[in-house]
């Protein structure tokens, strides 16, 4: 079985390098097939980093689309994403959602229960994030976003009771090792490998993160009360 990494080793993140962005990016789109295009980058000041968009109040400093035409630059060839990141180094690698694969966003506390009880159910599973605001995003078939809100009821929770976002056509994410401001930076839970190459669809890992979310948000509710 893989290594997953713990809640705690997901905070431990190493020191960011131009080359590790420019490599990962190339290695996504030759090894995995994914569409990539470069997003804004992180800009020192004074000591201080923003994000080279300019907007103080930027919500995702360094981790965002440069243009709102981004999706027309997201390219699927190693060579093009090469030349991309040698003319900027230090831009974000983000992955268009919704083309090869959808992701399915919760809090990282309900993504760590659901990949255990994953794990011990033996699923198969594809590559899963941790990003830095503490979200968790697992990676299914592409087309998986669109049946999330009915599967979500057939499970007996309203959509929007639960912290259970899907991420499909004309969405993206940020992938390792993009940095977001002082947060730190984007990690894997679960790596890319040979062995996850085939994704889940939606339906079969539904289940245990419709689950997870819905004790977490009652947990929430017991705390506020």
């Amino acid at each position: 079985m893989e290594e997953t990494i713990s809640g705690t080793e997901a905070v431990q993140i190493p020191q960011q390098r131009n080359e590790q962005l420019l490599d990962s990016a190339v290695r996504y789109a030759e090894e995995r097939h994914w569409d990539v295009f470069p997003g804004t980058w992180l800009e020192a000041t004074d000591g201080t980093e923003h994000c080279s968009c300019g907007d103080p109040a930027c919500a995702v400093p360094g981790a965002h689309a440069v243009k709102p035409d981004w999706a027309t630059q997201a390219t699927g060839s190693a060579t093009v994403a090469r030349r991309m990141w040698q003319k900027q180094p230090r831009a974000s690698i983000l992955l268009p959602t919704g083309r090869t694969f959808d992701a399915i966003d919760v809090p990282e506390t309900a993504g760590f229960l659901a990949l255990a009880r994953m794990e011990r159910m033996e699923l198969t599973l594809g590559p899963v994030t941790c990003t830095p605001d503490r979200r968790m995003l697992f990676f299914v078939l592409p087309g998986g976003a669109v049946k999330v809100p009915d599967l979500v009821r057939k499970l007996g929770w309203a959509p929007t009771a639960i912290d259970l976002v899907a991420r499909g056509e004309g969405d993206y994410v940020a992938a390792p090792p993009t940095r977001v401001g002082g947060h730190g930076a984007v990690q894997w839970a679960r790596r890319p490998t040979p062995a996850n190459r085939w994704l889940p669809d939606a339906e079969e890992l539904i289940s245990p993160l419709a689950y997870a979310c819905g004790r977490e948000a009652a947990a929430e509710r017991a705390r506020r009360a």
